[in-house]
């Protein structure tokens, strides 16, 4: 069987027919958070469930990064390359500094506490944009199940000053998010409201203002099937990458659906990286695969 499936000819040039999807790892409870670390030549990623950070290299193979974690969920690098973290169990955006030091850059909204921070990323400007659905608060299994203060928002913190204010706060389960290459739009992975077998699973665009931070009204951009998007990246070209349950799902710039990546487990994120910054790295359920294509991920400078 095939790693892969064409569904637009576009898709045929972005795959690599000699190179077979790879399990490099297994043995955990459910993957997510992967990151890339081109200087270090190592991928970070969360075991929710088991509250740790494993570090991946081909030369080491697998080991633990951080253990407690504080059920650390999603991850992303600011611009002087330091670890950005979301926290379950703390509740919090967190920052690893040069020496290992963790800093707390946002626990709070206006005084009552953040739900469960999902997924971040940084902007040119250095700014942290991140997810903060109430899942990782709703079970034990993520980090313990608490009261939630706020509504599922997303969020725009700036480092410097430390002012954290939403940028919407109208989607019911944000998730994932994906600045375009240029910057002029944001993705967001809308996982609905968890328990609800009705509530709306889709991509979200939004349009990126002038300013640089604030979002016009989101659109709905695409609708995986089956399954619905979690974790999301660009390729230098535009294309939306998704990880869809089933594997991982390319969506161009139009939102039409291109191809997808098979993978024989659940998938909830991938990153980019290794050399060039095309191989994708997958968080797969219990296990890390990867797999070399034929596009790069998108490098803002």
């Amino acid at each position: 069987m095939s790693d892969y499936e064409i569904l637009d000819p576009r898709f045929r040039e972005m795959v690599l027919p000699n190179a077979p999807l790879e399990k490099l790892a297994d043995g955990f409870r459910w993957l997510e958070g992967p990151v890339w670390f081109a200087d270090l030549q190592c991928l970070l990623f969360s075991d929710i469930p088991n509250d740790r950070i494993m570090r991946w290299t081909a030369s080491g193979g697998v080991s633990v990064f951080r253990q407690p974690s504080g059920f650390a969920n999603g991850h992303t690098r600011d611009r002087e390359g330091r670890l950005i973290g979301c926290l379950h169990e703390g509740r919090a955006i967190v920052r690893t500094e040069y020496d290992g030091t963790v800093t707390t850059l946002a626990d709070r909204y206006r005084g009552k506490r953040l739900n469960s921070p999902n997924d971040v990323i940084v902007k040119t400007d250095g700014s942290i944009w991140f997810s903060d659905p109430p899942y990782g608060i709703q079970t034990d299994y993520e980090g313990g199940r608490r009261e939630s203060e706020l509504p599922a928002n997303l969020y725009r913190l700036d480092p410097a000053g430390g002012s954290l204010e939403v940028v919407c706060g109208d989607v019911a389960g944000p998730n994932g998010l994906c600045f375009s290459p240029d910057e002029k739009r944001l993705y967001v992975s809308d996982t609905g409201i968890q328990f609800d077998p009705d509530s709306p699973r889709r991509i979200l665009v939004f349009d990126v203002a002038d300013d640089g931070r604030t979002l016009a009204t989101g659109r709905e951009f695409h609708v995986t099937a089956p399954g619905h998007a979690d974790g999301i990246r660009c390729d230098e070209d535009g294309n939306l990458w998704a990880a869809a349950g089933e594997g991982v799902h390319c969506i161009a710039a139009d939102g039409t659906l291109l191809g997808k990546i098979k993978v024989p487990a659940t998938v909830s994120n991938f990153c980019f990286g290794d050399r060039h910054r095309s191989r994708l790295f997958i968080c797969g359920s219990q296990a890390l695969y990867a797999i070399w294509i034929n596009r790069r991920g998108a490098q803002r400078p």
